[in-house]
């Protein structure tokens, strides 16, 4: 009989992780522009901070040269109050979803996100108000404040699926900045 492995070994997939220094709101948005043609349908991105983190930044620099790429130009406003905003993006459409005015989890089946994680690129802004409904497979990206510098924010990545590990590999080899 053998014996049972130790304690300590690595999960068989362990989580793939980066951070980059973003001093400037400029420096969030050539990070948005840079992700946006690496992201295809059924790809999901977990954003979350505190209010006022750059979220909504994020994903408007995101959405805008995804969609500049193609030609196309459109005002990309917050979708805090409508919850969801829709954008047909060439071969995809792309959900803005803002889920922190939510009321309750059981409005997430109103929304539709279990078929739009599926097919379109998804970027949710208070991923927390999803619960279990989270997928799996999304990259998670944390947007922080740094103290002292009002416009600087620390943007950490996180995914346990291992197809974004080139994209968190490239993350992490530019040094940590934008």
């Amino acid at each position: 009989m053998c014996p049972p492995p130790p304690d300590n070994l690595p999960p068989d997939n362990p989580p793939l992780s980066a951070e980059i220094a973003l001093p400037s709101p400029e420096a969030t948005a050539r990070l948005a522009a840079w992700l946006a043609p690496r992201l295809r349908a059924g790809d999901t991105m977990l954003i979350d901070g505190p209010i006022g983190a750059g979220k909504t930044h994020f994903c408007r620099a995101l959405i805008q040269a995804r969609l500049a790429a193609l030609g196309q130009s459109e005002d990309v406003p917050s979708p805090s109050y409508t919850l969801v905003q829709i954008y047909e993006a060439g071969d995809c459409a792309i959900w803005h979803v803002d889920l922190y005015r939510l009321s309750g989890a059981g409005d997430l089946s109103e929304l539709g996100l279990d078929e739009a994680f599926a097919t379109a690129i998804c970027l949710v802004e208070w991923p927390d108000r999803l619960g279990r409904g989270a997928p799996a497979t999304a990259l998670r990206m944390s947007l922080a404040p740094v103290a002292g510098d009002e416009d600087a924010r620390l943007a950490r990545f996180a995914a346990g699926d291992p197809r974004w590990a080139a994209l968190i590999g490239a993350i992490g080899s530019a040094g940590g900045r934008a």
